[in-house]
C-alpha cells in the first residue's frame, strides 16, 4: 500500500460517526477516497476502504452504465492498477470473473481495501474527465460496489489536483470534514455527479431551498437574468407537482462537450453562453435546463417500475420511455409558458417542430413508441442509415403522446382535470407512498381514471402501433387547428444524404421509397459522375436545380471496387407543417381548456 492509500486508511474510522449521525446503524463502514495528481495523464486514483464486511470472497463491481443515459457504457474498460489488501497492509488474492467484477479472497479480514485507477478523458455527462483544467466524475464509471450491498452508507473524500478548487456535487457535506461527503447508498452515490475546478458559483433559493449554479463558462452574460430565468424555471415546475423533494440542488453547467443528464438533485449539462446573446438561442438552452430539472420529477420519482431499483450490470428494458422521456420535452414547455418565458406562440412553434419531426420521416411507418423506448438501449446511440429511416424517437413522440393525453382529460373532464393531475397522482400514490414504479398497466389505469372513460385509441393504437393519428380531433379539444395536409416541397427530391471525404462523394443515407432507393443507389456507394461530369457536393446542387419532377439523372458509382452506371428519375416530396393556430369561434369549453392549458403562472 502506497504511503497515500495509508493516509486514507487513518481517516476510515471517522466514518462510523458519520453513519451513526444519518441513522443508519449498517453492517461495517465503506469510504472511498479520490485523488488525482497527475490530471494532464487523465487517471484518477480510487482507494476504497472497507471495514467489517462479512462474506468471503467478496466481489467488487463497476457499473456497466448509468441510469438516465440508456447505453451500456462498460465502464469496467477503464480500469487498471487493481489491487487489494487487508486491514495490516498484506496482499489479497483477486482475480477478474466477468467484465465488470473483481473477486477479492478476503480471508475473513476485519478490514479490506481496494484500489484502482480510472482512465477519464471523454467530454459527455455520462464519461468521466479529468485535465489540469476540469475534474468531472460520472459516479457510475469511477466507484465500485460490494456486491449484495448497494444499500450500504458511504462517505466519499475528494483530494483535488488544485488548492482553492472548488468542489460541486448533490452529495451531502459531511460537518467537520473538509472535501468530504456522504451517501446514505450506492443508488445515490451513483446519481450524485461532481465538478471539481474553478467554476463560477452562483445562487438562489426556492422555498427556502438553497440552488446553487455552478458554471464553467458564462463570460459577459448578464448573471442577474441567467440566475432570474433559471429561478422562475425552478418555481414554474414545482408548481406541477406541488413541493420539493430535496435539501439543496446543484446545476452543474460545463462549457465544451455535449448533453445533459438528469439526477435526483442535480443535473449535469454542457452549455455554450456565447449564443445566449440569440434569443432564440438562449431560448432553447432554457428549455433544455426546465427538461433535465423536470426530470427531477418525471423518471427520478415518477418513473416506470423497471427504472428502480437498478440491475447495474446489464440493460432495464421498459416499453414506456415516452412517457419518462417524452412527457418531459412536453413539460419542459409547458414550464416555460408558465413561467412566461415562453410566448404562446412560441409553445405552438415547439409543438409543431417536434410532431414534423417524427411524421415526416419514414420511421413513423415502422416504429411505435412503445418499441422505440424497448429497443433505445440498441438503437438510439448507435444510429446507422437503417434505424435513420426506420426508427423515430420516443422524445418526440412521446412529447406529442403526451399533449394529446392532456387534451383529452381536459374535454372529458370538462377542463377539470388535466395530465397534471395524473402526473400528482403518479408521484403521491407510487413515489411516496407506495415507494416504487408504476407498471405500464398501472400506468395507463390512472390516466383512465383522470379522463374517466377508457382511451383505447390513444394506449392500443397511437402508443402500440404506427397507426395514423388524428391530430385536428384532439387539438380542436383546445379550441386549435392543425395543419396536416401534405405539402409538395420546392425543387426536386433525389433522395440520398451524401458526404464529401477525401475528395470524394459518398452516399451516407439513401431515404425509404426514395428516387435514389428506387433506382439502386446505396449507402456507402462512391458518387463518380452526374450525367457525365465529375461528381462534387457543388456539381450534384447544381444538377439538381437544374431538373425538374420527371427528369433522368445518371449516377455512376463505385460500389466495393465495381463502377456501376444507375439511372434515378427525380420526384417531388412532399411533408406536413402541421402548423397550429386558434379557431375563429370556439366553443366556451375549448376557449376555457385553452386559456388554461397555456396561462401564465
Amino acid at each position: 500500500m502506497n504511503k497515500r492509500s495509508r493516509y486514507f486508511v487513518l481517516c476510515l474510522t471517522l466514518f462510523v460517526t458519520v453513519s451513526v449521525a444519518h441513522g443508519r446503524q449498517p453492517e461495517g463502514t465503506m469510504a472511498f477516497f479520490v485523488s488525482m495528481e497527475q490530471p494532464h495523464a487523465h487517471y484518477y486514483h480510487v482507494v476504497f476502504q472497507c471495514e467489517g464486511m462479512e462474506g468471503d470472497p467478496l466481489n467488487f463491481k463497476m457499473p456497466a452504465w448509468t441510469p438516465g443515459y440508456y447505453r451500456v457504457m462498460d465502464y469496467a474498460k477503464n480500469v487498471l492498477n487493481f489491487q487489494a489488501e487487508d486491514g495490516a497492509g498484506n496482499p489479497l488474492a483477486w482475480k477478474k470473473t466477468a467484465k465488470n467484477t473483481w473477486k477479492v479472497e478476503s480471508g475473513k479480514s476485519a478490514a479490506i481495501t481496494v484500489s484502482y485507477d480510472v482512465y477519464a478523458f471523454s467530454r459527455s455527462v455520462a464519461d468521466s474527465f479529468l485535465d489540469d483544467r476540469r475534474a468531472f466524475i460520472a459516479p457510475a464509471g469511477v466507484f465500485m460496489h460490494v456486491e449484495g450491498r448497494i444499500r450500504h452508507p458511504v462517505t466519499v473524500t475528494f483530494e483535488p489536483n488544485k488548492s482553492g478548487d472548488r468542489i460541486s456535487t448533490g452529495l451531502d457535506p459531511v460537518t467537520g470534514r473538509p472535501n468530504t461527503f456522504f451517501a446514505p447508498d450506492f443508488d445515490v452515490l451513483y446519481d450524485c455527479p461532481t465538478l471539481i475546478g474553478n467554476q463560477e458559483i452562483l445562487s438562489f433559493d426556492v422555498q427556502g431551498i438553497p440552488h446553487m449554479i455552478a458554471v464553467e463558462e458564462l463570460g459577459t452574460f448578464d448573471r442577474d437574468k441567467f440566475v432570474a430565468d433559471i429561478k422562475k424555471i425552478v418555481e414554474s415546475a414545482v408548481r406541477f407537482i406541488g413541493e420539493i423533494p430535496y435539501k439543496h440542488y446543484t446545476f452543474i453547467m460545463m462549457d465544451q462537450g455535449g448533453g445533459g443528464l438528469e439526477h435526483l438533485n442535480s443535473m449535469a449539462v454542457f452549455s455554450n453562453s456565447s449564443s445566449w446573446d440569440n434569443p432564440r438561442s438562449y431560448k432553447g438552452w432554457l428549455s433544455f435546463i426546465a427538461h433535465e430539472y423536470y426530470h427531477l420529477y418525471n423518471v427520478k420519482r415518477i418513473r416506470p417500475i423497471a427504472l428502480g431499483p437498478f440491475d447495474y450490470d446489464r440493460e432495464n428494458y421498459t416499453t414506456i420511455l415516452w412517457v419518462s422521456e417524452g412527457f418531459t420535452v412536453y413539460y419542459e414547455y409547458l414550464i416555460l409558458r408558465r413561467a412566461g418565458l415562453l410566448t404562446r406562440e412560441d409553445f405552438f412553434e415547439q409543438v409543431q417542430k417536434y410532431i414534423a419531426s417524427y411524421e415526416n420521416r419514414t420511421g413513423h411507418l415502422f416504429q411505435s413508441a412503445a418499441e422505440s423506448s424497448f429497443d433505445t438501449w440498441m438503437k438510439f446511440f448507435s444510429r446507422n442509415e437503417n434505424s435513420a429511416n426506420t426508427t423515430i424517437s420516443y422524445y418526440d413522440k412521446g412529447a406529442a403522446l403526451g399533449l394529446l393525453l392532456d387534451l383529452k382529460i381536459r374535454h372529458e373532464t370538462k377542463n377539470k382535470k388535466s395530465l397534471d393531475d395524473v402526473m400528482r397522482t403518479l408521484y403521491d400514490n407510487y413515489h411516496k407512498e407506495k415507494n416504487r414504479g408504476f407498471t405500464d398497466r398501472e400506468f395507463r389505469e390512472e390516466c383512465e381514471g383522470a379522463a374517466g372513460c377508457p382511451l383505447p385509441e390513444i394506449f392500443d393504437d397511437y402508443v402500440a402501433t404506427v397507426k395514423e393519428i388524428d391530430y385536428p380531433k384532439y387539438f380542436a379539444y383546445a379550441g386549435l387547428e392543425i395543419d396536416v395536409t401534405p405539402q409538395e416541397k420546392s425543387g426536386v427530391f433525389f433522395g440520398a444524404a451524401t458526404r464529401a471525404q477525401d475528395g470524394n462523394l459518398t452516399i451516407s443515407n439513401v431515404e425509404w421509397d426514395s428516387p435514389a432507393q428506387q433506382g439502386g443507389l446505396s449507402a456507402q456507394d462512391e458518387i463518380l459522375a452526374l450525367d457525365g461530369v465529375r461528381a462534387t457536393a457543388r456539381t450534384l446542387d447544381r444538377v439538381l436545380e437544374a431538373k425538374k419532377q420527371g427528369d433522368k439523372i445518371r449516377v455512376l458509382i463505385a460500389r466495393r471496387g465495381q463502377v456501376q452506371e444507375k439511372d434515378v428519375v427525380l420526384g417531388t416530396k412532399t411533408e406536413r407543417s402541421f402548423r397550429i393556430r386558434p379557431m375563429s369561434n370556439p366553443n366556451p369549453l375549448q376557449a376555457a381548456i385553452l386559456e388554461d392549458w397555456l396561462r401564465d403562472h
